[in-house]
């Protein structure tokens, strides 16, 4: 069975594109950077969920702030090598300021074996960030929905 995902980008024009991204949360990713930033998204059902909604579900559960109203362009389907499927929507967030965050937490067990819950956000930050950083700092199997982005906004910019 594939797990879906769904995700906003938001980006901006500054004037170089730039992009907003979380840092992931929790212990494991603490002390890493590169490749330890997701797009906000979560997984949902398709058969009891539209992608869209379900993107700007969890864009307010990880950040705790609601999604802009902007229009949202999807940006594709892409597979991760697990198999889990992440589709991506884009939108333009010129507005959007990456402050006042209240990220939604999950709970573990922690120290491993110990048997000890722990709370940990989901998140611990947000920024914006250029496409080449982003493109660094995102795990791998996020990184095609930059180039699909990178890819729309020089169509626009031909029109």
């Amino acid at each position: 069975m594939v797990a879906w995902s769904a995700g906003l980008l938001l980006y901006r024009l500054t004037p170089e594109p730039e992009v907003l991204i979380a840092h992931m949360g929790g212990p494991f990713w603490a002390k890493k950077d590169a490749g330890a930033w997701s797009i906000p998204k979560g997984e949902y059902e398709p058969e009891t969920e539209g992608a869209l909604d379900a993107a700007r579900r969890e864009f307010r559960e990880e950040l705790g702030v609601e999604p802009p109203e902007v229009d949202w362009a999807e940006l594709g389907t892409f597979a991760y090598s697990s198999g889990k499927k992440v589709v991506v929507f884009a939108g333009d967030g010129a507005g959007f300021s990456a402050s006042g965050f209240t990220f939604g937490e999950f709970e573990m067990e922690w120290p491993p074996r110990s048997g000890k819950r722990a709370s940990f956000p989901e998140v611990d930050r947000a920024e914006w960030m250029g496409l080449d950083a982003a493109r660094e700092a995102l795990v791998k199997g996020q990184r095609p929905a930059l180039d699909a982005l990178a890819s729309a906004l020089e169509a626009l910019r031909g029109r």
